[in-house]
């Protein structure tokens, strides 16, 4: 009897620590550690447009320096950048290295150079996305552009540091470099579809008419899912032929986003995308791993490539035509206009239409939001462990 009440005791106490061991622990979220700093507002504001402030945060495991900028060297980048966000997100990504470095690191290991998330993007012509790191004479160091003879930007403040984990660190000036700041053209979209293997797409959007609607939502924000030829040659693929022209505008508009998302920010999206669509169905995001996928409610359709990525725009190749559920036949009436999806925290597109779900008023919103006391987040928990107490006692009573 005694040992019978001993093992039961034993699996009471299992049932309040396993819990406690399982609970996950929050990642790092760069806007809203810099959220606390008033003198990074400029730097955290074009860390949001551009949706970079994404790009870190999907890099939970990869250890990071971010160099940031005071507001008044942030309004230099940008001037220096002529305004333009494509040509800020470059920077921005040059900021933000792919190792962990501080003060002590660099005392000890001395001069190397270090990849950035603009290396890691491709874009970068050679080697030139990569930072130097230099050590400089007393107690102070500092970043550098790769290319010879670039001014050496002081590390004035070591805002945060976690480590070999993840740190925060003030540079004296923006790190540039002849170059940086050239972006892709967009004025094309037409060729910019049929380079990227979406002929059919293309010429579909130019007949309708769509290409127009596209166009003219590409300064405001727009996502465009293009899907490539041999999409339209599936199973399952609606035909396009014989579709009237209420429809084929319809299926067209349903391909796009009114407002702009990459595909690492899509990985953050909880909830139901709007389209460009009248109808009243939206898209689901899927994602795993890097996988990332959208569920219409009667298929799937992979994201595949990023074509083109130029703040408020970003082009999207996928391997499956996204149709509207009501374009099947026999199907049911659509469904009632789903919630808007609730964006990642730290990425408001500012530039999304008017009547676009409001990703910005839910980013205020969640840093004005009491955060759960520690009572409140481990309120289930206690409960549990109330529970088990109560048995544990008249166990061994």
């Amino acid at each position: 009897m005694a040992m019978r009440r001993i093992v039961a005791a034993a699996a009471l106490l299992a049932c309040v620590l396993l819990p406690m061991a399982a609970s996950p622990v929050s990642g790092r979220n760069i806007t809203a550690i810099l959220d606390g700093y008033k003198e990074y507002k400029q730097y955290n504001k074009y860390l949001s447009e551009t949706k970079v402030c994404d790009e870190i945060n999907s890099r939970q495991s990869t250890s990071m320096t971010i160099l940031v900028l005071s507001n008044d060297a942030m309004t230099t980048l940008a001037s220096d950048a002529g305004d333009s966000l494509p040509a800020i997100k470059n920077a921005l990504r040059l900021h933000s290295v792919l190792d962990y470095y501080d003060r002590k690191k660099v005392k000890k290991y001395g001069d190397e150079s270090a990849a950035t998330l603009y290396q890691a993007t491709g874009d970068a012509a050679s080697t030139t996305g990569n930072v130097k790191v230099v050590d400089q004479e007393d107690k102070n160091y500092g970043f550098s552009a790769a290319t010879p003879g670039a001014r050496i930007c002081t590390v004035t403040k070591e805002v945060e540091t976690h480590p070999f984990k993840f740190a925060i660190l003030e540079v004296t000036a923006p790190i540039e470099f002849d170059g940086l700041f050239d972006t892709p053209s967009t004025s094309n979209l037409t060729r910019l579809l049929e380079r990227a293997g979406c002929k059919v797409f293309a010429s579909l959007a130019a007949r309708s008419g769509v290409l127009k609607t596209y166009e003219a939502a590409m300064d405001k924000g727009l996502t465009l899912f293009a899907p490539n030829d041999d999409a339209f040659q599936a199973k399952d693929a609606p035909d396009v032929k014989s579709m009237s022209s209420a429809n084929l505008t319809k299926l067209l508009q349903y391909n796009a986003l009114p407002s702009y998302y990459t595909k690492t920010s899509l990985k953050f999206v909880k909830g139901t995308l709007r389209t460009l669509a009248t109808t009243k169905a939206g898209v689901t995001v899927v994602a795993k791993g890097d996988d990332v996928s959208l569920d219409t409610g009667k298929s799937k359709s992979r994201v595949a490539d990023t074509v083109v990525d130029s703040v408020p725009f970003c082009l999207l190749t996928v391997d499956r035509l996204l149709v509207p559920p009501e374009l099947y036949v026999g199907a049911p009436e659509a469904a009632p206009a789903p919630a808007p999806a609730e964006a990642p925290q730290g990425s408001p597109p500012a530039t999304q239409p008017a009547d676009a779900p409001s990703v910005a008023a839910d980013h205020a919103a969640d840093h004005k939001t009491k955060k759960p006391s520690s009572s409140d987040a481990s309120r289930p928990i206690g409960a549990l462990a109330a529970a088990c107490s109560v048995g544990l006692v008249s166990l061994l009573l």
